[in-house]
């Protein structure tokens, strides 16, 4: 069973339809007990890091996370607030990892980042890498900051950590389930660790 939590602001249909397709078993749950008992679990999320942080605190979810052991996929939000604090809102967050979200800085290009992005700077060995110079989708305006966690990166006038992992936590700053057939076979990887 693959355990997707409801976050605020997250696009839970884009997620269960992408996983749906893949043949996968899915709850969409709060409950702590189905969370950890699943084989797999997915963190999206849209919208603010202080709003995301309350509905997790007030699910009981904030201290939950951090102890799974199972493989986490954050997206997008979802993989920021693994981090320990985000400028976004002065959010103090989950602290899995050991890093700090910030906005990007000013480039030539707009915020948010919105659009294709072509992965780069992806490490070799990780589990990431048949997926170096494909195009994902990407909507945000805060980046994670860089570090041994960061696995793969894009362009957008600076490099943008785009992909992480840190133990069983995993994470993309892309959407995967808005990214076409190169997104679902992103998903069906990390299903296979």
């Amino acid at each position: 069973m693959i355990a997707v939590i409801p976050t605020t602001g997250s696009n839970i249909f884009s997620i269960v339809n992408a996983l749906q397709k893949l043949s996968q078993e899915i709850v969409v749950t709060e409950d702590p007990e189905l969370i950890r008992k699943a084989r797999k679990v997915i963190l999206p999320g849209v919208g603010h890091a202080r709003s995301m942080m309350e509905k997790l605190q007030k699910a009981g979810l904030a201290e939950v996370i951090p102890t799974l052991t199972q493989p986490v996929l954050g997206i997008c939000l979802g993989m920021q607030i693994l981090f320990e604090h985000s400028e976004e809102g002065d959010t103090k967050t989950l602290g899995v990892i050991p890093g700090k979200v910030k906005r990007i800085p000013f480039t030539e290009y707009s915020l948010p980042h919105m659009g294709w992005n072509k992965l780069e700077e992806v490490e070799r060995d990780s589990w990431v890498a048949p997926f170096q110079d494909d195009h994902f989708y990407f909507v945000h305006s805060y980046m994670v900051e860089a570090g041994p966690w960061v696995k793969a990166c894009c362009d957008y006038g600076l490099l943008v950590p785009s992909v992480i992992q840190w133990q069983n936590f995993y994470g993309t700053q892309f959407h995967p389930e808005k990214s076409a057939r190169v997104g679902e076979k992103l998903l069906q990887r990390f299903l296979c660790l």
